[in-house]
């Protein structure tokens, strides 16, 4: 298949406002994708490229861009695919050229869409539109199984591309092989959000689990016997980050266990640090005793997904909160409640917010966990404060986002001076189209 048919996609899926279209347009590439391109076009379409990381970063990108582009397209995916598998592979002296070289070679043969999407798909910014929750619907469209099996498949496999690949080769069938294991990280159940603990009541109608929703760093831990690991939400490994972690799941009573909890950086009153200083244990070149001494991490756990040889993934809440506290102890454990009352709903959320923390999250006692999708099993419950800030400054942006203004600095009225007072800056989730509006605007 051409690329320029799968850019084509990516753009229309980009522009269309309705979900049922994407959905549509995604399953029906999905289906013309050739057998030997399904990896990689399925990646494609996810926005990520099959080899992972490349080894290609701003600066590459932009040593490799041609200043002109192809008229017409001739590049077709398996093509694209293998010069990333070469470019992944070169190492030693010499390899950053090599892969600079061998990417311009690339571009040069793409025409001018083609460039600037490839350019975002190996920069980690391809924004189409199409978040996993669309692709799992086409990935269902496309091969006729149900979008409930494709989602338990991509939970338990923590990745969307090897079901897909089974989906559209084997069929339903093969989504049976796709089970909670050990040290393969389960996609995370997400919340929605709720106005307040009144909304939460009302909104489940009748008890509910309530748990101090904490600002750290969502962990989630795997344990069979003396073998520890530790996953963060995105599925990353960090087990060599956080020893605190590790010990803590080797002390506990039960040998086998996947665990879903929050680590978080205390201060001396045992009060949460900001969430940024809880982060630093968690960067990519750490000095790890040296920050375990500055910035030591607490852990609790909030839910349990197996626990000695049981799958809870579809027991209920109360369940996994038993088989939780029996295996890690209160101590270990979120503080929680059971409550249908407004008045100890709100007592709690107080009690959350004294302590120092976010809010907290209201549960369905009767839902199973539903990783990967922000279910209405869970509502996060938090104050939600608002600024009216103005733009004091703007810096360029680099790489993707050369020749554009992006990072905005963002300020407030300083009442003692008369002038502004710098709050922080922003640069996230700024669309192609946002970039080129302020950066003429603020010019």
């Amino acid at each position: 298949m051409l690329l320029a048919e799968l850019v084509d996609t990516s753009l229309k899926v980009t522009a269309d406002r309705s979900r049922k279209r994407k959905i549509g347009l995604l399953a029906q590439t999905l289906t013309r994708l050739p057998v030997g391109e399904r990896r990689a076009g399925i990646a494609y379409l996810c926005g990520q490229l099959p080899q992972g990381r490349i080894g290609v970063g701003g600066a590459a990108l932009r040593n490799a861009m041609p200043a002109s582009a192809a008229d017409t397209p001739t590049l077709h995916i398996g093509e694209v695919d293998e010069v990333f598998t070469r470019i992944a592979s070169l190492s030693g002296a010499g390899s950053g050229r090599a892969r600079v070289q061998a990417l311009a070679d690339l571009l040069t043969r793409a025409t001018a869409p083609e460039q600037a999407w490839l350019a975002d798909l190996v920069f980690g910014e391809l924004r189409q539109g199409a978040q996993e929750g669309i692709l799992v619907e086409a990935i269902a469209q496309a091969t006729q199984i149900e979008a409930s099996l494709v989602r338990r498949a991509a939970m338990v496999a923590g990745d969307l591309l090897p079901v897909a690949l089974a989906a559209l080769e084997e069929g339903a069938g093969a989504l049976a092989g796709f089970r909670l294991q050990l040290f393969t990280p389960v996609q995370p159940m997400l919340a929605q959000t709720a106005d307040g603990v009144e909304d939460a009541l009302e909104h489940f109608e009748g008890a509910i689990g309530l748990d101090y929703k904490l600002d750290g760093a969502r962990v989630q831990v795997h344990r069979d016997g003396d073998d520890v690991q530790v996953y963060t939400r995105q599925m990353n490994d960090v087990t060599a980050a956080v020893p605190e972690v590790v010990e803590l799941a080797r002390a506990l009573p039960v040998d086998r266990l996947i665990l879903d909890g929050e680590a978080l950086a205390l201060d001396n009153q045992g009060r949460p640090l900001p969430f940024q200083a809880t982060m630093r244990r968690f960067g990519r070149r750490l000095d790890v005793d040296a920050l375990r001494q500055q910035l030591p991490l607490s852990c609790s756990f909030f839910d349990c997904l197996h626990a000695d040889g049981e799958d809870l993934l579809d027991a209920t809440t109360q369940h996994r909160l038993e088989v939780l506290t029996n295996a890690v102890g209160q101590k270990n454990t979120i503080p929680h409640i059971v409550t249908a009352q407004k008045a100890e709903a709100a007592r709690f959320l107080h009690d959350a917010l004294i302590a120092g923390h976010e809010g907290v999250m209201a549960k369905d006692l009767t839902a199973t966990y539903e990783a990967g999708r922000r279910g209405a099993g869970w509502l996060k419950i938090k104050p939600s404060h608002t600024l009216d800030l103005v733009v004091l400054a703007v810096e360029w942006g680099s790489g993707r986002r050369q020749g554009k203004l992006s990072n905005l600095h963002l300020g407030a009225r300083d009442p003692a001076t008369g002038g502004f007072a710098m709050l922080g800056k922003t640069f996230k989730g700024m669309t192609d189209v946002m970039l080129q509006w302020q950066t003429e605007q603020l010019l």
